[in-house]
């Protein structure tokens, strides 16, 4: 077969949706990881570390409608696009595996220099990880791949949550959560006026944390499930060709409601606890973010909404460099070496912050791409992917 010159995909053959629904994923990501931006979130009760009612309902906002939500779906959209990658370099007669294997090497390097680096909350290396996982089931058939993504959503996380319920019902001190106030202050003082090297050996002790071997298990039982989705979605097209499988768009959007809005509201009328949120995170999160990509599929079939969504495409169309931009900035406002804001703002500033930068972000993106096809970090991790210098300009000069 012959090889033709492999590019990225260009601007005829994007599905606007899923840019769209990328661009409101960099949003909900935003909005959860801005606590941890100007806060020792990780090792605080929210609840007790701040007061007011314009704070605690920004917090319970949050966590109603973004957390466990919008990290799980851009892992949608990360299995759905390596399937397009991969469709793609098939289709031009090109080897998979050399692909792939730099693609997510390369990503894995901007995980790393971004959590090192730049901000400890960072979800790049979980994804070049778990893409490594993935790569066992790329080759199987749509329903495979739904039935062991509904298999690892459900029965672990059901059998983990259960166990848990049991453990606070014999044991009710269990079910809080193990926050350290001690480990909360020095975070908040060497990220407040550290120097580089000091707020960098936190950053590394931040991620760590989060991201050990003990919780490897979890993160893959989190991502894994949610590229199979996206996965299956690519393979059936059913969002690419969304007015031939309406019918079975609008089920998904019931049954993701159905299943996603009541587990995310769980540990509000119910008890508040470890088990209650576990669940709430680990069902109710994929649950949601399946809700919302149905949601704004079905949407985009109206012309109105094409153009209430567009704003959100640009910045999907640039949603690596984005992601990372807004690491740079809120770092920079908040860390000693920057405005060293950090420990000073209060929930609801953070909110409007994150709105702000945003819409500063939607602005610049559109102005970029009148310029540009694609995003700075885009065009590095395209080109070395590719092993290849791809074009970033819109006009070719020869």
């Amino acid at each position: 077969m012959n090889k033709e010159r492999f590019t990225p995909i260009t601007a005829a053959e994007r599905i606007t949706s899923i840019d769209v629904i990328r661009g409101v994923a960099i949003l909900g990501i935003f909005l959860v990881n801005m606590p941890s931006f100007f806060s020792p979130i990780l090792y605080i009760d929210p609840l007790e570390w701040w007061n007011g009612g314009l704070n605690q309902w920004t917090n319970q906002f949050i966590d109603i409608f973004a957390q466990a939500s919008f990290y799980t779906l851009f892992s949608f959209l990360f299995g759905f696009g390596m399937i397009i990658f991969k469709e793609r370099a098939v289709s031009k007669g090109f080897s998979f595996y050399p692909l792939i294997t730099r693609r997510l090497l390369v990503l894995l390097l901007l995980g790393c220099i971004h959590a090192f680096l730049i901000w400890h909350g960072d979800i790049l290396i979980s994804y070049a990880i778990v893409g490594a996982v993935f790569l066992l089931f790329h080759k199987s058939k749509p329903l495979t791949l739904l039935i062991w993504a509904l298999v690892l959503i459900f029965i672990p996380n059901l059998l983990l949550g259960g166990l848990m319920l049991l453990a606070v019902m014999f044991e009710p001190e269990l079910g809080a959560y193990p926050y350290d106030e001690e480990l909360a202050f020095q975070s908040t003082e060497i990220y407040s006026s550290g120097s580089f090297i000091e707020i960098t050996l936190q950053r590394i002790q931040d991620w760590y944390y989060v991201n050990s071997l003990e919780n490897l298990f979890f993160l893959v039982l989190s991502l894994l499930p949610m590229f199979l989705l996206g996965a299956f979605i690519a393979k059936t097209k059913w969002f690419e060709k969304s007015d031939l499988h309406l019918k079975k768009v609008k089920i998904l959007w019931v049954i993701s409601f159905v299943i996603g809005v009541p587990l995310k509201l769980l540990p509000y009328y119910t008890e508040k606890n470890i088990a209650m949120e576990f669940l709430q995170d680990s069902i109710g999160g994929p649950g949601t973010a399946i809700f919302y990509a149905t949601t704004i599929v079905l949407l985009m079939r109206l012309p109105i909404w094409q153009k209430l969504f567009a704003p959100f495409s640009f910045v999907g169309r640039l949603s690596l460099s984005n992601y990372l931009l807004q690491s740079v900035v809120c770092t920079t406002i908040f860390y000693g070496y920057g405005f060293g804001l950090y420990g000073k703002i209060e929930p609801i500033t953070g909110f409007l912050m994150t709105i702000v930068i945003f819409i500063i972000q939607i602005v610049l993106s559109q102005l970029w791409l009148k310029k540009f096809r694609y995003g700075p970090v885009e065009w590095v991790w395209r080109t070395l992917t590719y092993g290849q210098k791809v074009e970033i300009g819109k006009k070719v000069i020869r």
